[in-house]
């Protein structure tokens, strides 16, 4: 059968791992921008590519796969997309904040970019080996991933969480004052110091940790298929650069974002829990539910937005 491509066997995975890395390649070292920079419109376009290509595999696994593990992974993919768009927001916080000039932001990028795939594939492969291993871990995922949702409604619309986060690391690392060229460390007196781009480095790690747990549970509430939780994250993590250059804009826009994505969190995370009680839940309802949910959010922060500038044209 056709559908054995997909079920976990060793020739499924070496193609799988190929692929993202040789996207990951052409993501990271060929599309880079002028001076690792990007325009607006370059972006968008490179954006609407990485997610063509996320589609065609959703399209390879309904053809040579099974309809659950397509279902899945579109609702995988879409709740991980959607928590790397918060991710790289908060990159762009963490470089505002410590003052980072425009042309050393691409290679911490591209370090971020990295270290969030790596511990991303990590804790969601380790968690699904758990849950495979012991199913009453549900429980204490999908509360874990309520508290989560809860903590993200309440600041869906501040920057409070980011600012601590930076606040934290200044305050607990010592970080030499002045320009250092985008060297991570210098010394001072005689002393290894971090510089500002060092003490970003080590923020950004902090902010892929926290979303790799967070990934976790999201993503497992929804199918405990390794092959498609792998295949969901990578291809989300794909173009975090060009979305990088976009977010900015975006955010302004999308002012509905983080609410969304709370509401998100809490839906997953009651199913996950009602799973543990009333059996497997399908993915065809999570997919529903993430499309619902982010869609009302999009469409709510388009109108709010579109009234915003008429309100700004006929002042």
């Amino acid at each position: 059968m056709l559908e054995d491509l997909f079920s976990g066997t060793t020739g499924a995975w070496v193609g799988l791992v190929i692929a993202i890395a040789v996207l990951l390649f052409i993501d990271l070292a060929v599309l880079r921008g002028r001076g690792g920079q990007m325009t607006t419109r370059q972006a968008a376009i490179t954006s609407v590519v990485w997610v063509a290509i996320s589609l065609v595999f959703a399209g390879v696994l309904f053809t040579l796969g099974t309809r659950e593990q397509g279902e899945a992974y579109l609702a995988g993919y879409i709740v991980e997309k959607s928590l790397s768009l918060d991710n790289v927001f908060v990159f762009l916080i963490v470089f505002g904040a410590f003052a980072i000039p425009e042309i050393q932001r691409a290679r911490l990028l591209t370090y971020g970019i990295v270290l969030a795939l790596v511990l991303r594939l990590l804790f969601i492969l380790a968690g699904a080996a758990a849950l495979n291993e012991a199913s009453w871990l549900s429980i204490p995922f999908g509360l874990f991933l309520l508290w989560t949702g809860w903590k993200l409604w309440q600041d869906r619309h501040g920057e409070g969480s980011e600012e601590k986060l930076v606040e934290g690391v200044r305050e607990r690392l010592r970080v030499a004052d002045g320009d250092f060229g985008g060297r991570l460390t210098t010394k001072v007196g005689g002393k290894r110091m971090l510089t500002a781009a060092g003490a970003t480095l080590v923020a950004i790690a902090i902010v892929d940790i926290i979303f790799a747990v967070d990934s976790v549970p999201a993503i497992l509430a929804i199918t405990t298929d390794t092959y498609v939780v792998f295949a969901a994250n990578a291809f989300a993590l794909l173009g975090l650069r060009p979305l990088f250059f976009l977010v900015a804009d975006l955010v302004e826009r999308l002012y509905y974002l983080k609410a969304a994505l709370a509401i998100l969190l809490v839906f997953i995370a009651g199913k996950m829990l009602l799973s543990e009680f009333i059996g497997k839940i399908g993915p065809v309802y999570s997919l529903s539910g993430v499309l619902l949910i982010l869609g009302t959010g999009v469409i709510a922060s388009l109108v709010r937005d579109r009234r915003l500038r008429a309100a700004k044209t006929t002042v």
